[in-house]
């Protein structure tokens, strides 16, 4: 996984918490943090979340080798 690819998982993470904060709590911790929904800063940071988004769209179809591999088979002896 490259470094853009983490970066943009770790935002993913941040958006979800936030949406999960706002569902359960009606809390956004973004605007309370950067100044309302309606701050430059805060809607910098909600685009690059839905960016972040859309770059794990292609982690979501991208086949993972780690996984695709039939595990070696233990001899031993």
């Amino acid at each position: 996984m490259s470094g853009i690819q983490r970066t943009a998982l770790v935002l993913t993470i941040i958006g979800a918490i936030n949406w999960g904060l706002i569902g359960f709590f009606q809390f956004d911790l973004v605007a309370a943090i950067f100044g309302g929904q309606a701050s430059g800063l805060s809607r910098i940071i909600y685009g690059l979340v839905g960016i972040a988004g859309l770059i794990n769209l292609g982690i979501l179809f991208k086949p993972n080798q780690e996984f695709s591999k039939e595990p070696e088979a233990k001899t031993s002896r």
